[in-house]
């Protein structure tokens, strides 16, 4: 499994195509789960694994990889409640979330497949693994079901006592002359998007949130057509990068290709820490990328925003 993620550089190429690579991976039956590929540094065999006390039921220990210290968490338990309970051919994928790196452990892990967001859907109301997926595709007659990961690392951080809005950076106050703009939120994941929405309404602007980009997109057209235009109070879009049906490159794409949006002023965030740059997000036209999430980060890009709109 050492080659299986090559290097990010090779990915980059999927930028502005509405396309994602999934990793592919297995608890302990036959129902492959998927994580975003730019999600994960590195996957490796399950090393041995040092027990903390005392410590979530879904960590199953630490592991020493290249000299630094990982928890290793269960996702088959965080997700349904189920530990897996094989002792031998399992495996870490190592993931990057939020300038955070962490370990699951999972029952096997497949292979890397290149699908179109468009063929990335909700997932079900009443879905499965206990409402922790973020969206499911379709790929050779199967159903994979794509985890939504932010929404286990905070769920576990939240039980082991950490309060998400001090660790995302405190109250953040309100902004002189907010109150006269919104903001359009774009994001496929319930926590991310409620932790962007908190802090924009904290600085007084009002949030319009939407779940993929092609909601967005609709809704962007539906403001021009209004009379006054819609568009006229919107400061910005805040868009993750990565959600179904249309990422946030492409939405960004149609939004410089459009002579009636191309003003508007877009802002791509990502959780995949240390993989995107400002150069590559500015490349498919965006004005602006943020690590999410630091509420302290964001809110500095939205005064500087309100400045120039002011002006």
């Amino acid at each position: 499994m050492a080659g299986i993620i090559d290097s990010v550089d090779q990915r980059t190429q999927l930028a502005g195509r509405n396309r994602m690579e999934l990793l592919l991976f297995r608890f302990e039956d036959r129902q492959r789960y998927g994580i975003n590929v730019f999600k994960v540094r590195e996957v490796i065999p399950a090393p041995e694994l040092s027990r903390v006390p005392h410590s979530h039921p879904a960590a199953r220990g630490i592991a020493y990889v290249r000299g630094q210290a990982l928890s290793i968490l269960d996702l088959s338990y965080a997700t349904s409640g189920e530990p897996i309970r094989k002792e031998e051919g399992n495996y870490i994928i190592i993931t990057e979330y939020n300038r955070q790196t962490q370990g699951f452990l999972v029952g096997g892990v497949d292979r890397i497949i290149n699908i179109n967001w468009e063929e990335v859907l909700p997932p079900p109301s009443g879905g499965g693994s206990g409402g922790y997926l973020t969206a499911v595709a379709r790929y050779e007659e199967e159903m994979i079901q794509i985890i939504d990961v932010e929404k286990v690392l905070a769920e576990v951080n939240q039980a082991a006592g950490a309060d998400p809005h001090t660790t995302e950076g405190g109250g953040v106050g309100s902004a002189a002359g907010a109150e006269a703009f919104k903001v359009l939120v774009v994001d496929d994941s319930t926590v991310a998007r409620k932790q962007i929405q908190r802090t924009l309404e904290e600085l007084g602007l009002h949030v319009v949130a939407k779940e993929n980009g092609r909601e967005a997109l609709e809704q962007l057209r539906a403001w021009e057509r209004q009379e006054p235009s819609g568009l006229d109070d919107l400061l910005m879009v805040v868009s993750d990068i990565e959600m179904p049906v249309m990422d946030g490159y492409t939405l960004t794409r149609y939004v410089r290709e459009d002579a009636q949006l191309t003003s508007v002023h877009m802002l791509l965030h990502s959780s995949l820490s240390g993989v995107f740059n400002s150069e590559m997000v500015r490349r498919v036209g965006a004005d602006d990328f943020l690590a999410k999430f630091h509420s302290g980060d964001l809110a500095e890009r939205v005064r500087a925003r309100l400045a120039e709109a002011s002006q």
